[in-house]
């Protein structure tokens, strides 16, 4: 150990910040080779790999052919705005998840200074003493220096997926990879225990470094969202080919001529294609995981965003997300009476008392030996800061060294003065911890951790300085008195002790079972938080059932789930779980509110089951045994600050506060997002099949077409470019958590969407023919297409607001809410005006000026749409609300076939 201190010029306090800057500046920041970005070049060419954007081109090269270039120069530079756009949005896109990768990095627990510090993993340095404990990710390759039952499991380096043993004594230089037990290697995941380490190599010089090309390649990932985008395209382009292929049929059969059936056959292709869709969806996607990271909620995959519209249930644990996680030791049990603990917060400043009468807590008594264990069977520390002190630690363990200082006993001076020799770390599925040290005369092992736990360890109990066998009727008041600490709200953890003549070299459990003394109990205090009791409250509005999940106490749980004021049912206890087959658990699990005692991988089970009954399920976890439901559940949600790596990269998305709220508010966002997707699909759909009707009718009708194909897209422009986009950043409406859990297979398109894309859509193109029709006859063929051509622009301008909301009247809404929407809707106005009024707009769009009664025809006929939409909100608002949040019964029956 020694020679790989001073090899690394270290030492156990670690390095110095001066050392480690220059070592930082000599070596590079520990990270592997990223894979090259995609050039900016390639990703503007990408914008064109859309089935979409092959048919706009086809019509451009049929443009040139028929040498009509100025319409092939109107589409092409189309084209190329819009690829411009998707390109800028791509960027921001790829700049807002890699501020959310930023927020998620990885950081590790260092010794500088003799000073324990978290710090980036980039900035581990060779040198560095590096504490690791279970659920850690190993941020370098390092020298194991001390361990406790340290095991690694290094599937990521060697293949092997069983843990394997760490150790600190020296091995031959020429030890393959596989067998050196006394390194731990990058990447690879702390399982168990403990352990302090050396860091030999950093970055690409790590052993992993050298293989590390195939870890590197990220794989972008479609969400549910862009494949249905996808096949819309692939649908859309067959759509167009079917609509050219009759309208070439009703052209020919109506004595057009060939060149005007192809330009017909262009004005289709152009009248039904939703170029700005794609682009939209990804900037509505990339701004919402922006959102939901200012809110506390990171998503590190897309399809948590869409996924958490659906959720019908969150399995949530209690400790650090239903409560403040800020415990404080309330009362103790020992000597077969209730001690009450007085003080707040983390000041050592407080009395001890029995009956309102102080009592002792010095070392000869059985409060003071209860109180030295729970501060020497510890990793907490406290610290003081100014006037005010701070824990360094688990909450839980921090609470019982705060007790431990209000009866003057100081955990640093005494572990100073004592020798730490042996230690079993907390580990969740073994609910204990134990710790030894050599003291004046003999071995101690100082253990704490759950009741049940200890009491299967313990054979005597102290009272009042005696040790007494640990009787039945013992026994029974030890649980009587640990019901009685959980009914009122306390966490209670269990504290005892046993002696040997000499400290094993490497403690284990059967050192000390059947061979421990009881002290007693302590109850910690972990206040509810104010926020999650409104959260409940919203998810019981929102249809989203709520399950707390704890190794607590069942009455602990109860009582807390009671001042939660989460909805009254069953509890079910991990022993009770394990009794339980899946089947009959999938029966029972409906009735369920509260699982206690329960450990991680209960947690696999109980996410199945709810998923067996068709719940989209949420699960909350922080541990290394949590990820395999974190994995399983549709949405897995780890701790950012108490989760473990493991936790993080096995969830969908992570808590930066730990705050149960905060996934209340994702659920929020993630409805916000897709309903915003929905008005942005609905307003693109309707607007271009609008134009695609009001086309099909001229031509059956008339014989001609009522716009040009260059003047249609500059109608697709001026609305899909400056309208669909704002619309994808609609402000939440506010009822998001007042609507219930959109079903899985429930898309974009719904049948109730489709019917009022359908009836607006007809409107608009009824409106713009008969317009149309009105005008040749009264006017030149030229103002009468610049007439159907403002018609048609006011038709998709007022189509922004009446897709604000499937529902909600504009005055419900708010005119002034979406800003950025009248902005741009302005600035259509004001291109439009352009085109109508400037000479080189009317040479390039071959319109004319019109007159102010003219333009009260466009008007009133958009406002006569406008007002229709609206009367239909007012009076029959879930008219086409048909399968918006359940499939219809066809479409159910269907899949299940």
């Amino acid at each position: 150990m020694s020679e790989a201190l001073e090899a690394l010029n270290s030492r156990a306090s670690g390095l110095s910040e001066n050392e480690a800057r220059r070592l930082l500046a000599t070596h590079g920041p520990n990270r592997l080779e990223a894979k090259r970005k995609t050039p900016a070049i390639v990703l503007f060419l990408r914008q064109f790999l859309n089935p979409l954007i092959y048919v706009l081109l086809a019509a451009a090269i049929i443009s040139v052919a028929l040498a009509h270039y100025l319409d092939a120069a109107v589409i092409l530079a189309v084209l190329v705005l819009n690829a411009v756009i998707g390109f800028i949005q791509e960027q921001q896109a790829a700049r807002a998840m890699e501020a959310l990768v930023k927020m998620t990095a990885p950081r590790a627990q260092v010794r500088r200074d003799a000073t324990v510090m978290t710090i980036p993993v980039e900035e581990i340095v060779p040198g560095d003493v590096i504490l690791l404990e279970s659920g850690n990710r190993v941020p370098a390759d390092a020298r194991v220096i001390e361990e406790a039952n340290l095991k690694v499991i290094e599937a990521s380096l060697t293949g092997e997926s069983t843990s394997v043993d760490k150790e600190v004594a020296p091995l031959p230089e020429d030890t393959p990879v596989a067998e050196r037990n006394n390194m731990v290697f990058m990447g690879t995941n702390v399982t168990h225990g403990r352990a302090a380490a050396v860091v030999v190599s950093t970055g690409m010089n790590t052993a992993i470094g050298g293989i590390a090309t195939a870890l590197q390649q990220l794989v972008d990932e479609a969400t549910p969202v862009e494949k249905s985008m996808r096949k819309l395209s692939h649908y859309t382009v067959f759509l167009v080919l079917g609509i050219v292929g009759i309208l070439a049929g009703v052209g020919i059969y109506r004595g057009m001529s060939p060149l005007e059936v192809i330009f017909l056959a262009v004005a289709a292709a152009v009248s039904a294609i939703p170029e700005g869709l794609p682009a939209v969806v990804t900037v509505v996607l990339a701004l919402g995981m922006r959102l939901m990271a200012k809110r506390n909620a990171i998503i590190r995959r897309l399809v948590a965003v869409e996924t958490l519209g659906s959720a019908t249930v969150i399995c949530t644990d209690k400790t650090g997300t239903l409560t403040m996680n800020e415990m404080t030791v309330r009362r103790i049990y020992v000597d077969g009476r209730f001690v009450h603990v007085t003080g707040e917060g983390y000041s050592p400043e407080g009395e001890f008392l029995s009956d309102s009468a102080a009592i002792a807590s010095d070392e000869g008594t059985t409060l003071g030996l209860l109180l030295r264990t729970g501060a020497l069977c510890n990793e907490a520390s406290l610290v003081k800061r100014g006037e005010s002190y701070e824990i360094v630690g688990d909450p839980t363990e921090a609470s019982l060294v705060v007790a431990a200082a209000k009866a003057g006993i100081d955990k640093e001076r005494l572990q100073h003065r004592l020798r730490r020799t042996c230690e079993i770390p907390f580990e969740s599925e073994q609910q204990y911890m134990a710790v030894g040290y050599a003291e004046e005369t003999l071995a101690r092992v100082y253990v704490k951790g759950s009741v049940e736990q200890l009491l299967t360890f313990c054979d005597k109990v102290l009272h009042d300085g005696h040790s007494t066998p640990l009787d039945d009727a013992a026994k029974g008041a030890i649980l009587e008195a640990t019901e009685a600490l959980a009914a009122g709200a306390l966490r209670v953890i269990a504290l005892g002790y046993a002696d040997f003549p000499a400290s094993p070299d490497k403690l284990k459990c059967n050192h000390f079972a059947g061979n421990l003394t009881f002290l007693g109990l302590a109850g910690m205090a972990d206040p509810p938080r104010e926020e999650a009791r409104l959260a409940i409250k919203q998810c019981h509005d929102a249809g989203i059932r709520v399950i707390m999940i704890t190794g607590d106490h069942r009455a602990t749980a109860e009582a807390i789930a009671f001042q939660l004021d989460l909805p009254k049912g069953r509890t079910i206890e991990g022993s009770e779980l394990e009794k339980i087959g899946d089947e009959d658990l999938a029966k029972e699990i409906e009735g369920v509110t509260v699982f206690a005692r329960i450990e991680p991988l209960h947690k696999l089970r109980i996410v199945n089951a709810l998923k067996s009954k068709g719940h989209v399920v949420a699960m909350t976890g922080d541990g290394v045994n949590d990820a395999p439901a974190l994995k399983s559940a549709n949405i897995g949600i780890a701790m950012g600050i108490t989760g473990t790596d493991v936790a993080k990269e096995s969830a969908d998305m992570v808590l930066a506060d730990d705050n149960f709220a905060s996934i209340v508010a994702a659920v929020e966002e993630g409805r916000a997002i897709f309903s915003r997707l929905r008005s942005v699909v609905f307003f693109l759909l309707s607007t271009n099949l609008g134009e695609l009707i009001a086309l099909i009718l001229a031509v059956a009708v008339l014989g001609k077409a009522p716009l040009l194909a260059v003047q249609i897209i500059w109608v697709n422009l001026v609305t899909d470019t400056t309208t669909a986009i704002p619309l994808g950043l609609e402000p939440k409406s506010g009822d998001e958590l007042a609507q219930p859990p959109r079903h899985p297979r429930v898309g974009l398109l719904y049948p109730g969407n489709v019917m009022r894309i359908v009836f607006l859509a007809a409107l608009m193109g009824v409106g713009v023919f008969l317009i149309f029709d009105w005008a040749q006859d009264h006017m030149s063929m030229e103002e009468a297409r610049t007439l159907a051509f403002c018609t048609m622009v006011t038709f998709e301008l007022v189509r922004a607001f009446n897709a604000r909301s499937d529902e909600r009247t504009l005055l419900s809404l708010g005119l002034f809410t979406n800003k950025i929407l009248l902005a741009s809707i302005a600035a259509a106005v004001l291109l439009q005006l352009a085109v109508i009024y400037l000479p080189a707009g009317q040479r390039a769009f071959q319109t004319v000026p019109l007159s102010l009664e003219r333009w009260g025809i466009a008007l009133a006929a958009g406002g006569a749409l406008f007002m229709v939409e609206e009367l239909r909100k007012l009076v029959a608002p879930r008219l086409f609300s048909l399968g918006k949040w359940q499939p219809t019964r066809a479409k159910a029956s269907r899949k299940t076939r």
